[in-house]
């Protein structure tokens, strides 16, 4: 559980992180090191409404994966607060929860540039341009300059690695290496429970 007794900018990165891997850790610490965030929280989220489940493993792999992968830092932290959600879990349900358990802190959304492309698709995408501030990363041609000037909108040149938590899972179906694509501990966590061995078709 997480517990922060002190006043902060708290950026919230939603993500399936199947697995978690060096693309998503630079992008949270870009925004724990580089924007006004204090900390970054990787919320792991059961299921995105908006994809078919796939070769979802069991979210408590993906927890774990993410905790592994951010032992050694202080300034991003794993939430499991999905998990205790009605489901499915919808981001502006997930920040009002967090709004009124945490009120002494600000969060902030952390999202892609083709997310936010497709903002105004999103259940309440008004209540949350209205009382949160979103941080954007850049993404392969995703064009955000309609939000430019938009006030609740920062957009960031936030370093970009070409991973995708996809090309990982087919390697590890392939038996190929996934050295460098993830920390090591990922990469024996994934390898000591045998996950992605096979490719589940969605």
């Amino acid at each position: 559980m997480i517990y922060e007794p002190s006043i902060m900018k708290i950026g919230l990165f939603f993500g399936s992180f199947n697995p978690i891997h060096l693309g998503h850790l630079v992008i949270a610490s870009y925004m724990a090191n580089y924007t006004e965030l204090d900390k970054v929280w990787l919320v792991v989220s059961p299921h995105n409404p908006f994809k078919a489940i796939g070769d979802l493993i069991h979210v408590h792999d993906r927890l774990e994966m993410a905790k592994i992968a951010t032992e050694d830092t202080d300034e991003i932290e794993v939430s499991d607060v999905e998990l205790k959600l009605p489901r499915p879990s919808y981001t502006i349900d997930t920040l009002t929860y967090l709004s009124e358990k945490y009120p002494q802190h600000e969060f902030w959304l952390i999202m892609g540039a083709d997310n936010l492309k497709s903002l105004k698709k999103w259940k309440n995408y008004e209540s949350i341009l209205k009382y949160y501030k979103i941080v954007v990363y850049p993404r392969p041609g995703a064009d955000v300059s309609e939000w430019a000037n938009h006030p609740a909108v920062i957009i960031t040149d936030t370093p970009q690695m070409d991973i995708s938590a996809t090309f990982i899972r087919k390697a590890v179906a392939e038996n190929k290496s996934i050295r460098f694509l993830v920390t090591d501990g990922v990469r024996e966590f994934i390898e000591k429970k045998g996950l992605y061995r096979k490719i589940i078709k969605a």
